[in-house]
């Protein structure tokens, strides 16, 4: 692999900044939102979800497992609090108490998964998810993201009808980074997603007189606990921990892609690195007021649309996100970037993952009996991502952001259709054994 020049390094680092800020800039706020909290406090959770995502992709490249994948903000863990939030006043539980309960066990799942980190989980895990349960949990990965960014694309995140502007400025930016993935040439090819959001950007810009305000901040002070005290409130608790728990497959997954992507296989001593360094993320998101960490899978994606798999270009778009939250003016410049520009970009880029589920699944035959290893756990989880979360008030709380989260669902049933079941059983005998 022929070295990149330091101009390259830089732009492909920006472009990583893209993909990062694109990835964060919506959780902090509706987990904000979400818990009533004062402007200030979201503010400073923006800029401190900026500065510290920096640094834990920094520090997964360098010390971690290694690679180029960037370690972010769980949107398994954002949609379970969020979940939680929201059933909260059914149940007449405060948001404080809620917070604090949380706090107290995203703590404890901290230490529990950098304990277990430790101790060599990586080589149990491993076993435990097999080519299916990564193929059924890339299925659904794609799913849950591509359901959000096309709200956004069609203009449904900011109303409750499809914006026919917003949805043809969409369609025209999925053609042309999609055009220049498959057509374009060395580096044209290698920035397709940072081609399309400054193009998109420009061009929503000028379509729509979208005029750049940027708000003018200070700085607010780091705070800890910004959700409420911590407690132990045991049924909020046992949830964190059981969430923390399952959150460790975006790291086998995530891990388990990169061996194809980069052609040799993850060692355990990665696995080992990457779980401790994830705990002690999730330790810190505790204290601060943050949704946890893990390693984004989707990362995959972007690499294999980008095509630049050095750490060097990672870890400047690393970097140069710490710098975006260390100076307010310019997270502020970036908060104007429309929603619909980096949904269309990033929808192309998310495409990929598709593909990276059929490769676990390749030489793998399916017949009419076996087709429900994949096809079970896959539909079922995507009919519960389609189903409201009010749809389940009924349950009681300890399992009801479990039983709502279609991901979660689905990847624990393969675990167990997997584990429980001997597939090969099924199989159809071979040509040589049928009757004559």
């Amino acid at each position: 692999m022929s070295r990149l020049s330091g101009v390259t390094i830089w732009l492909a680092g920006v472009q990583w900044l893209f993909f990062m800020f694109a990835n964060t800039v919506v959780i902090p706020i509706s987990v904000g939102a979400a818990f009533h909290l004062p402007a200030a406090e979201v503010t400073s959770a923006l800029q401190c979800s900026f500065i510290y995502t920096g640094l834990a992709c920094v520090l997964q490249a360098l010390f971690g497992h290694r690679l180029s994948f960037m370690e972010g903000q769980s949107g398994l863990w954002w949609g379970v609090i969020l979940s939680l939030a929201a059933s909260a006043s059914s149940t007449q539980m405060s948001l404080t108490l809620l917070g604090g309960g949380l706090a107290t066990g995203i703590i404890l799942s901290g230490v529990l998964i950098a304990i277990l980190g430790a101790l060599g989980m990586g080589k149990w895990l491993k076993r435990i998810f097999s080519p299916v349960v990564m193929s059924v949990f890339l299925i659904l990965l794609a799913s849950q993201l591509i359901i959000i960014f096309v709200k956004g694309m069609l203009g449904l995140s900011a109303g409750d009808k499809i914006d026919m502007g917003t949805a043809g400025l969409s369609i025209l930016l999925i053609i042309l980074v999609s055009w220049l993935n498959v057509k374009g040439r060395g580096k044209v090819s290698n920035f397709s997603i940072l081609i399309g959001i400054m193009v998109g950007w420009i061009l929503y810009s000028v379509l729509f007189h979208a005029h750049t305000s940027i708000q003018p901040h200070t700085t607010s002070l780091i705070s800890l606990f910004p959700w409420g005290q911590p407690n132990f409130e045991w049924g909020i608790v046992l949830t964190a921990l059981l969430t923390g728990l399952i959150n460790t497959t975006n790291t086998v997954a995530t891990l388990r892609g990169g061996e194809q992507l980069f052609g040799e296989p993850a060692t355990d001593r990665q696995y080992q690195r990457s779980f401790i360094l994830t705990g002690i993320n999730s330790i810190i998101s505790g204290l601060l007021g943050m949704v946890p960490y893990a390693p984004y899978t989707s990362s995959l994606g972007f690499l294999q649309s980008t095509r630049i798999l050095e750490r060097s270009a990672f870890i400047a778009g690393g970097l140069l996100f710490m710098v975006l939250g260390l100076i307010p003016f310019l997270g502020s410049l970036f908060a104007t970037m429309p929603v619909s520009v980096g949904d269309a970009v990033l929808f192309v880029a998310y495409l990929q993952l598709f593909g990276a589920a059929l490769k676990n699944i390749e030489g793998i035959r399916f017949n009419s009996k076996t087709i429900y290893r994949i096809a079970g756990p896959a539909l079922l989880g995507i009919a519960m991502l389609s189903l409201p979360a009010k749809a389940f008030g009924s349950f009681p709380m300890l399992i009801r952001p479990l039983l709502s989260n279609g991901l979660l669902v689905g990847i624990l049933l393969s675990v167990v259709l997997e584990n429980i079941v001997n597939w090969s059983h099924y199989e159809e005998a071979p040509a040589s054994r049928k009757a004559i």
